[in-house]
């Protein structure tokens, strides 16, 4: 059986003493947002990642070892990783998620725009048939959003990333993708889309969490 965990906070939540917790790169990534909902979110998910593992471990949530470095150029800004454990960390307005497993998995989040220009985004980063999929329905916008988040979780969950394209990635409906690839939808209020997809050969058992408890601590 596949579990996964996935801890939902709010930038709301963020409290300045959370950057005590930071190791020195982190600290520096914090400093460099210049808008303050941007620190909010990175701070934030930076907190419930650590506060998770510290609870695993029974750790200082400041001795976790995180590593962020990116496969392609060797810089701090990729996903994050520890040890004996898979992560994704994924925001979007106020909303910070972190999906946590023992197998590779991608969490995604986005908030519903109503103006985005679904026609013109549909035609760089949808298949063909979810293009005329998209037609039935009466809110694109919100559809448009739930077939992103279900690319991007896929995306994230196989480490392909940014070096894919989206229209190869066909998501008309949360099902296995492949024969080690499970999707699904989250629900996670109205205003926002998520899913979250996990590398295993069995549909996930998905565990939603509110990450306020840790973030009292």
């Amino acid at each position: 059986m596949t579990e996964v965990e996935v801890w939902w906070g709010r930038t709301r939540q963020v409290r300045d003493e959370f950057a005590e917790e930071l190791d020195p790169l982190e600290r520096q990534r914090l400093e460099a947002y210049v808008r303050d909902e941007d620190k909010a979110r990175f701070l934030l998910g930076c907190t419930i990642v650590r506060r998770l593992l510290a609870a695993r471990l029974s750790l200082p949530a400041a001795s976790i070892r995180l590593d962020r470095t990116c496969p392609d150029c060797g810089n701090p800004h990729g996903k994050v990783r520890a040890d004996g454990v898979e992560l994704s960390v994924t925001h979007s307005g106020e909303l910070v998620g972190v999906a946590v497993s023992d197998r590779p998995v991608g969490l995604d989040v986005e908030k519903v725009d109503p103006g985005i220009d679904v026609a013109g985004l549909a035609k760089v980063s949808l298949a063909d048939q979810e293009i005329q999929s998209l037609e039935q329905y009466d809110d694109k916008a919100r559809a448009f959003t739930q077939y992103w988040t279900r690319k991007e979780a896929v995306v994230k969950a196989s480490g392909d990333g940014i070096r894919t394209d989206l229209r190869t990635v066909v998501v008309s409906a949360p099902e296995l993708l492949t024969d080690r690839i499970q999707l699904v939808d989250l629900d996670v209020g109205a205003g926002y889309a998520a899913a979250l997809a996990v590398v295993s050969a069995e549909p996930p058992v998905v565990q939603m969490e509110d990450a306020a408890g840790l973030l009292r601590s």
